[in-house]
């Protein structure tokens, strides 16, 4: 039976389970979902439990419920920027799509902004590692992202700092030299002027409005672990979702 911890109620454990073996690709777009019976075995709890962690999922937009049939993972969003990106960190790096590559551009210690020190629960002005890469295809670029790790983070995983690729993933790498490991993550997005970096980095006029999503992973203790800020440029990337009426 997999371990629930007594810090979140039962079905957010469930939800927060289900959601990373969704967001890893262990379970697929268009696969089922376990049940609530299910669910309810596996993890020893009742069955209006397992239903309240379906439908956490189902308000998140993860997952549908077909009538008389059961509950399956949604399809992916239009592009699928954000989950190509970051929902699969956890998995072994693949090639990327044809035509898509990634040129890593800066990568150290820097003072980190004041939304990513209160994503990471540093102190206003602290000094944490980050590293920044592009995402290109023969169009030009399609996001530009920087992963951000506190800094105890980087001391204890050193190749964070360099800019070459890390073979594991960095992610993979910081759960391997700190012993902690990611457990859920939390995305939000929202839509604003680009900064002078980012419209540099995606090769538009400064102001273009562009989509944010920012995307953090938190370990066992909820505690986080991982920020990452990814931009994109118009017209690369969309959300799509639909739901019934009435």
């Amino acid at each position: 039976m997999p371990k629930i911890e007594e810090t979140r109620p039962k079905y957010l454990q469930i939800a927060h389970h289900l959601r990373d073996q969704i967001l890893r690709g262990d379970l697929r777009p268009g696969g089922d979902v376990p049940s609530e019976r299910q669910l309810a075995a596996d993890w020893g709890v009742s069955r209006p439990t397992a239903a309240r962690s379906l439908e956490t999922l189902r308000h998140q937009g993860l997952v549908e419920k077909r009538q008389g049939s059961g509950t399956y993972v949604r399809g992916p969003a239009v592009h699928r920027r954000a989950h190509d990106l970051h929902g699969r960190a956890k998995q072994p790096p693949k090639t990327s799509p044809p035509g898509e590559h990634a040129v890593m551009t800066s990568a150290g210690r820097s003072e980190a902004p004041d939304h990513v020190a209160k994503s990471l629960n540093l102190a206003p002005g602290a000094r944490a590692v980050h590293r920044q890469w592009v995402t290109r295809n023969d169009s030009g670029p399609i996001a530009l992202s920087a992963s951000w790790f506190a800094p105890d983070v980087g001391d204890r995983a050193p190749k964070l700092l360099d800019p070459d690729r890390i073979p594991d993933g960095p992610l993979r790498y910081v759960e391997h030299m700190t012993g902690r490991q990611g457990s859920y993550a939390e995305d939000r997005m929202c839509a604003r002027p680009a900064t002078e970096n980012e419209a540099s980095g995606l090769e538009l006029e400064p102001g273009s409005a562009v989509l944010i999503v920012h995307h953090v992973v938190y370990d066992l203790q909820d505690h986080p672990l991982e920020f990452v800020e990814a931009t994109y440029p118009p017209h690369r990337w969309a959300f799509e979702q639909g739901y019934p009426l009435g």
